[in-house]
């Protein structure tokens, strides 16, 4: 009896504990048709601090202990961001020491009901920057609001989200030829993603999504919207990404663009100057941060041109946002895995059991029935009794890219 009383009262708390780092956080949940809409005041800080608070309020059980000390050294890791002054940085891991907390409460505590209310599908993670929730895994990305900075234009904060243009335009009712915006102008947005393929260690570039997905441990550690391979080719010139796996061969910071015979070739063509080579600097189309892969002629890369992230205009490298580019060049390693594919329709189900279905455009004409794949993909994953298949249809018609739920 006493034992019942125990567990009524920690449930009691922990719910009690849940919705107050909820609030403290300031995560605001709506409950919409694809999942949870979050906006997160600036000082993370703070937040990330509180919700650690939090915890030492509850007992966690052992069997979570190697989850507790994952959120202890991300806090570390973002305070060492703050440290060097990577507020970029060190703001993406104070916000995954929120988002972690808050799930290991809903997983580690007792409540009556076996689950406590409110438990989110995806994780707030700012732009350009996203992980995976550890909560739903087969998602990525975050419904949020994106305030505008100094410097900011629509098509910039459109391509540090990893979203269009047309999709913020949509979203936040305003006019089509909207180009600007003003500081502190907040923004809705919507960059989740159905993560392609789970891999140990590495790196995952999906074509049709625009989107480098890195892994550790067998974990989503973070996304990167990118800008691909034109999809227009020639008989004379090809600039699709290919597809294929590859190990990182070297890492340059300061590169100097060696131009490739082919694009050397290609500005003969357009009558333009030839140029063989640009040393570092602002004019240097590679930025200040390069990866070379072990595919012949493919770097991952900054650019002079960050609103070009998550586009189809490189003559086949993978453009980063410069910001992000930075922070990635550090992280990663020579020697890194890595495999580019190419999949533009993507199932998951969540832990809740809703079915999520995203469907990007063929952009390489590479003749993919976008239709008959969406069905074998559920079918595959005996999911044809629980989704809605006019919905799946209308889905497949936009092609839009935006995930949505197609649970019945």
């Amino acid at each position: 009896m006493q034992q019942n009383i125990d567990t009524k009262d920690r449930s009691t708390k922990a719910n009690r504990l849940v919705k107050g780092i909820l609030a403290g956080v300031s995560l605001i949940a709506l409950i919409t048709r694809g999942g949870f809409s979050f906006a997160v005041e600036p000082d993370v800080r703070a937040q990330a601090q509180h919700a650690l608070a939090q915890l030492h309020e509850v007992l966690i059980p052992s069997s979570y202990s190697s989850e507790l000390e994952s959120i202890k050294a991300t806090m570390d890791i973002a305070d060492e961001y703050q440290r060097t002054q990577s507020d970029e940085e060190a703001g993406i891991f104070y916000n995954l020491v929120v988002q972690k907390t808050q799930v290991l409460l809903q997983k580690a505590v007792v409540a009556p009901t076996g689950a406590i209310p409110g438990k989110p599908d995806v994780a707030a993670i700012p732009a350009p920057v996203t992980t995976s929730s550890s909560a739903t895994p087969g998602l990525a990305g975050a419904m949020g609001v994106y305030t505008a900075k100094k410097g900011d234009t629509l098509r910039l904060i459109a391509s540090k989200l990893g979203v269009s243009r047309q999709h913020l335009i949509s979203l936040n009712h305003l006019g089509k030829k909207t180009l600007l915006v003003n500081i502190g102008q907040q923004l809705k947005y919507d960059n989740r993603r159905i993560i392609p393929k789970m891999i140990e260690k590495g790196i995952v570039i999906n074509i049709p999504d625009r989107t480098l997905y890195y892994f550790q441990h067998g974990e989503l550690v973070r996304t990167l919207p990118v800008s691909l391979g034109t999809p227009s080719k020639t008989d004379n010139f090809d600039w699709q990404t290919p597809t294929g796996r590859f190990k990182i061969i070297e890492k340059i910071k300061n590169p100097t663009w060696t131009v490739p015979p082919s694009i050397q070739a290609e500005m003969e063509a357009q009558g333009k100057e030839v140029i063989t080579s640009i040393p570092p600097g602002p004019e240097c189309p590679l930025g200040k941060f390069a990866i070379r892969t072990s595919i012949p002629g493919i770097m991952i890369h900054s650019t002079t041109k960050p609103g070009s992230i998550n586009s189809y205009s490189s003559h086949g490298c993978i453009r980063v946002f410069p910001a992000t580019m930075e922070s990635f060049f550090k992280q990663i390693a020579v020697n890194t895995p890595g495999e580019i594919i190419y999949k533009p329709v993507k199932v998951t189900v969540s832990e809740a059991g809703r079915v999520f279905l995203e469907v990007h455009r063929d952009v390489y004409d590479k003749k993919i029935n976008l239709a008959t794949e969406a069905r074998n993909l559920i079918k595959k994953r005996q999911l044809s009794d629980r989704v809605d298949w006019r919905k799946i249809m209308d889905i497949v018609k936009r092609q839009d890219g935006m995930i949505e739920d197609i649970t019945l």
